[in-house]
């Protein structure tokens, strides 16, 4: 049976939903009778379509999960989790300015899940090099975003690179610790590359 996560870690803009809850939308949020989530001026703000699937995917496999997001707009952030439904699946929130390190380190005093047992998915250089020091493994989800980008889940392409065991493909990043094999390697448990309107390919061996 190949390792699985005991915790797996989701950062939220441009990792959960394609916007940056602090620049693109403008809170708050409510729902609308037609189930739809939008905000102050009445934009519809949605998720990546395959996020709901993905966190349901690691709850029926017994994997934790947990938010670790430095966004300044901390109550917009909560409250669109809450909206989307999303809460029940999130064991602890870390959503707060500052570097991820601090982050994993309150997640790791709070679950005792060692930092090198934990997985990481964000779509930032900056926080995927932090965290990558810690020993914890990370999910570089390169979404490109351009500022004033409208909330649509599907606006450009989305490449994933692979942490130290899992098998994501993708093309390489500058870092030279981020770098890795397109081949496919043991142990992996998601791989794929994510275009334009194509879900990301989660499997995971068990």
């Amino acid at each position: 049976m190949a390792r699985l996560p005991k915790l797996a870690v989701f950062d939220l803009d441009y990792t959960l939903w394609p916007f940056w809850v602090d620049t693109h939308v403008d809170p708050p949020f409510h729902k609308r009778s037609d189930g739809t989530v939008r905000d102050r001026r009445g934009q519809t703000v949605r998720l990546y379509p395959e996020v709901p699937e993905v966190l349901e995917r690691l709850q029926g496999l017994g994997v934790p999960v947990a938010a670790a997001s430095r966004t300044g707009e901390v109550e917009g952030a909560n409250q669109l989790l809450e909206l989307f439904d999303l809460v029940r699946y999130f064991v602890h929130r870390e959503i707060y300015p500052g570097s991820k390190i601090t982050h994993f380190e309150r997640l790791q005093r709070k679950t005792g899940v060692p930092l090198s047992q934990m997985i990481f998915f964000d779509d930032e250089r900056r926080n995927i090099v932090d965290v990558s020091k810690l020993g914890t493994e990370w999910c570089y989800l390169h979404s490109c975003p351009e500022r004033n980008e409208p909330s649509d889940p599907n606006p450009r392409i989305r490449d994933i690179c692979k942490g130290p065991s899992w098998t994501l493909k993708s093309n390489p990043v500058n870092e030279p610790h981020l770098r890795h094999r397109t081949a496919r390697t043991p142990g992996g448990h998601f791989q794929g590359k994510r275009r334009r309107g194509q879900p990301l390919k989660k499997q995971y061996r068990n």
